[in-house]
């Protein structure tokens, strides 16, 4: 598997990032898009070992406006005052509408390379990029088969930036893996969420992963659930087997 750096011009700059790639094979593309800690070790092999599957794989650095990687130069830590600073300092410059701008630039510069197959193409999101996930299928609804979200945060609020507010422009697959007790995305919201999918009316699974807490995809989270992180991979690879070709 190659593991390629890229760039890709945006209409705000340049986004760094890495491609997942097959020597001399042209796969279906899928964007890994990371959490808020950004492109690291642990990111870079759920990225690979999707690839591995089968897919040309692109992960972007979505704070490219911030920082290159490494992202976060404190110990991950909710409550922590550096950690909290920092958290916003990578969010503030990714409204909504620089989100969409972002996505159609990566699934351009995905669907021209050389190394995906022709086709639609998926992307996964974690943690708060669960969001960008539905925005980028949103945006793209033309080559967007399939999404998936896991312990996506704020998917369902009261504001009028809501990320289920986007449901009707979308078109793809959908798929989210919820996290027990999230105070990011609390039963309530789930709850909410999932009658505006129904009245969306595509096709989607929504589920809460019991006894798997925020985070619990990423091995370097301190509430890393491996049997519930493979079964969260199990279900994306089925998710991206059934849409794309």
């Amino acid at each position: 598997m190659i593991e390629e750096a890229i760039e890709i011009r945006t209409s705000d700059g340049n986004a760094d990032g890495i491609l997942f790639r097959a020597e001399g094979e042209r796969r279906p593309g899928v964007i890994h898009l990371t959490d808020i800690g950004g492109i690291r070790p642990s990111h870079r092999e759920m990225a690979k070992r999707l690839a591995e599957k089968g897919y040309t794989v692109l992960m972007p650095n979505v704070f490219y406006r911030t920082t290159k990687p490494p992202v976060i130069d404190v110990k991950i830590g909710m409550g922590d005052p550096k950690t909290m600073q920092r958290f916003g300092e990578l969010r503030a410059p990714l409204a909504p509408e620089a989100v969409e701008r972002d996505a159609t630039a990566y699934v351009n510069f995905l669907t021209a390379h050389a190394a995906t197959s022709a086709g639609k193409i998926g992307v996964v999101g974690y943690c708060f990029t669960g969001a960008f996930a539905m925005r980028t299928a949103a945006a793209m609804p033309g080559k967007v088969a399939a999404m998936a979200s896991f312990h996506g945060g704020g998917l369902y609020t009261d504001e009028p930036t809501s990320p289920h507010l986007v449901l009707p422009r979308i078109k793809a697959r959908l798929y989210f893996g919820h996290a027990t007790n999230d105070r990011s995305m609390p039963q309530e919201a789930i709850e909410k969420f999932d009658r505006a999918l129904a009245a969306w009316g595509g096709k989607y699974e929504s589920e809460v992963y019991e006894g798997a807490f925020h985070g619990w995809t990423t091995s370097d989270a301190p509430v890393y659930n491996q049997p519930q992180a493979d079964r969260a991979f199990q279900k994306l690879t089925e998710l991206f087997a059934g849409t794309l070709k």
